[in-house]
């Protein structure tokens, strides 16, 4: 079990963030909907432990993954590599999730070969393949058409119900809302603040 008690969160005298409290366990997977620059992307950061400096407590493991909303890949290693070097795995296990996610014939590819469809495949290959505890989801299939939305919400469902993380998702979308999100919840508000969304279950703790 995640347990997420932030007390506040700012940047500089700016109040980001108020009180935010949630639990969430292996297999759940919250969905953040909000504006932009509310604070969702913010919030990540500090589940991710990116972002240290707030006030409170996140209880969370240290086997933790991120999907930001950009494909985030080195435009000077090999595909094979930007999944090896970040997580530290071993050649065979990046290879066997580059073929999960349906790119086994890329792995010695440049990222500037790929189409961005390709490109966040890795980005997903490489946030599974150290079977996280933890997954952090920032608008992962951004700029994407509603097709290839489609097939990697198909394929991300599929890896979550395989390796069951905790997931945090943040987007804009009512579509990949609908398809990964368990429990619900809206973020609004200054400073922030996550609230139930009517309709939807609650996290436990909130």
């Amino acid at each position: 079990m995640i347990s997420v008690d932030i007390t506040s969160k700012s940047f500089g005298p700016q109040p980001v963030l108020g009180p935010i409290r949630f639990r969430i366990g292996a297999g759940d997977v919250l969905g953040i909907s909000g504006s932009s620059g509310v604070g969702k992307s913010t919030l990540l950061r500090l589940l991710a432990g990116l972002d240290q400096r707030f006030e409170g407590r996140i209880d969370a493991p240290q086997s933790r993954a991120m999907v930001f909303q950009s494909p985030t890949l080195m435009p000077w290693r090999k595909v094979i590599d930007n999944i090896t070097i970040p997580t530290h795995c071993r050649r065979d296990e990046a290879l066997a999730m580059l073929e999960r996610v349906g790119l086994g014939d890329k792995a010695e590819s440049w990222p500037g070969q790929l189409s961005l469809g390709q490109a966040r495949r890795v980005a997903i290959a490489r946030a599974f393949v150290g079977r996280p505890a933890m997954l952090l989801l920032d608008e992962p299939f951004a700029s994407l058409d509603t097709a290839r939305v489609g097939d990697l919400l198909e394929l991300t469902k599929a890896l979550i119900t395989e390796f069951r993380p905790a997931v945090v998702l943040a987007s804009h979308s009512e579509t990949e809302l609908e398809a990964l999100a368990t429990e619900r919840m809206v973020m609004q508000g200054t400073p922030a603040q996550l609230y139930p969304l009517a309709g939807t279950r609650v996290c436990a703790g909130s």
